[in-house]
């Protein structure tokens, strides 16, 4: 299989339950039955994707930038439409950097390559969905390790 045309399979596991691979072999099971709720729904997994698409992106960049991030965490909230296929119409992307002395314009710097040159996760849903990014800086106490 080449990278260029990757190929995901979703098996039927039970009722309403699902197992999909990866194209690069990993598993996770997947539940629409929401009185089970036993595992993400499929749009619980496209919030997942964007949060870790942009994640990963705005980690990178600030450790470029040399900025000293001793944890961080992004939030995405959805809002869906009212109407079936009751799609998402908005996302609100929050990134939370903890870290010393970081400087808030190489954050809003990486936020913004993030969303409008390397997240493919955003290029996709960017169409269709509109996708609001924000982000807080806190500082962290002395002696917190920087990540690596």
């Amino acid at each position: 299989m080449s990278d260029e045309n990757p190929k995901a399979v979703v098996q039927l596991a039970g009722s309403d339950l699902f197992v999909g691979f990866s194209p690069s072999g990993h598993a996770i099971t997947i539940d629409t039955d929401r009185a089970r709720n036993s595992a993400p729904s499929p749009m619980e997994l496209l919030l997942l994707a964007l949060g870790s698409c942009t994640g990963v992106d705005v980690v990178s960049i600030l450790r470029k930038k040399r900025q000293t991030v001793t944890d961080y965490r992004v939030e995405v909230r959805g809002e869906r439409r009212d109407e079936y296929p009751r799609s998402y119409k908005r996302m609100e992307v929050r990134h939370i950097v903890t870290g010393r002395n970081i400087s808030e314009r190489s954050v809003a710097q990486a936020v913004e390559l993030s969303e409008q040159k390397y997240c493919s996760v955003a290029a996709t849903l960017r169409p269709t969905v509109e996708i609001v990014s924000s982000f807080e800086i806190i500082e962290s106490p002395e002696g917190a390790s920087a990540e690596s």
